[in-house]
């Protein structure tokens, strides 16, 4: 997804997830500032949902979560907060809060027609 920077007040995390939930639209929160997400594409969502769907088919039955682009996901090394198109996690920590994940094991990003990045941790 494309985010665009709005132009607000730095915000705490707490002030973040307080100020988001009355929003209509998702906002990445990236050092304090918040960026509104547009849309994606047809294509966007349909490689989305087959990502998700492949992964769901081979991990769904098991420990792990598999997200997409509504799953917030926590930087574990910052308080950052994103929304990538498709993310997992199979670690116990990201089954006990309920806003986000802090621990993927995979997060993929599509940032073009035919390209996306890919992290694995």
């Amino acid at each position: 997804m494309i985010v665009a920077r709005e132009n607000l007040p730095k915000f705490t995390p707490q002030e973040y997830f307080a100020w988001e939930e009355k929003q209509l639209h998702k906002h990445e929160y990236i050092e304090g500032q918040v960026y509104a997400m547009s849309g994606g594409s047809v294509n966007h969502a349909r490689i989305a949902i087959r990502l998700i769907t492949m992964f769901d088919s081979h991990l769904g039955t098991g420990n792990c979560i598999i997200g997409n682009s509504d799953l917030r996901v926590k930087s574990a090394i910052s308080q950052n907060y994103t929304y990538p198109d498709v993310s997992v996690t199979c670690d116990d920590r990201d089954k006990i809060t309920t806003q986000y994940i802090t621990y993927p094991s995979l997060i993929v990003e599509m940032i073009g027609k035919s390209m996306f990045i890919v992290a694995i941790w």
